[in-house]
């Protein structure tokens, strides 16, 4: 899901906005910052955590894939994808039951990762599976 914002831009600068965006059930962010632009932060999952998406800088590919099976997930499962970009400003919503990785696509890019659980319950829900194990989406 994506929550489209806007921007406005004027002599003092440039704001980009959200305002649809609501923090009701965010519990804590974090952000990421990929100096190299070959890295790929991929494959990480979620039975039960919300993940919200927003570039502050540059620009990142998100790919996203619903899991089948916890333990022996299907390799052949449908990717979806989606680049952000700090020229737009939307938030990109992945539900619980899907893994993600992401990679920037300009270098110095920043992500800003917003969570509905603690890191806590983020660490007993949390699946990784190899950055290989499905073909990131280019």
């Amino acid at each position: 899901m994506i929550i489209q914002g806007n921007t406005h831009t004027d002599q003092r600068g440039r704001v980009r906005f959200v305002n649809d965006y609501k923090f009701e059930s965010v519990k804590r962010f974090y952000v990421i910052t990929h100096f190299d632009i070959d890295v790929i932060r991929a494959w990480q999952g979620h039975k039960t955590e919300t993940k919200h998406f927003f570039v502050a800088k540059g620009v990142f590919l998100v790919n996203w894939i619903k899991i089948d099976n916890w333990k022996q997930p299907s390799e052949g499962l449908e990717i979806q994808s989606k680049t952000l970009t700090d020229r737009k400003s939307e938030i990109l919503i992945i539900p619980p039951g899907h893994a993600n990785g992401f990679k920037a696509l300009e270098s110095d890019s920043t992500i800003v990762v917003f969570s509905d659980k603690t890191l806590q319950e983020s660490k007993e829900d949390d699946f990784r599976f190899p950055v290989d194990y499905w073909k990131f989406q280019q």
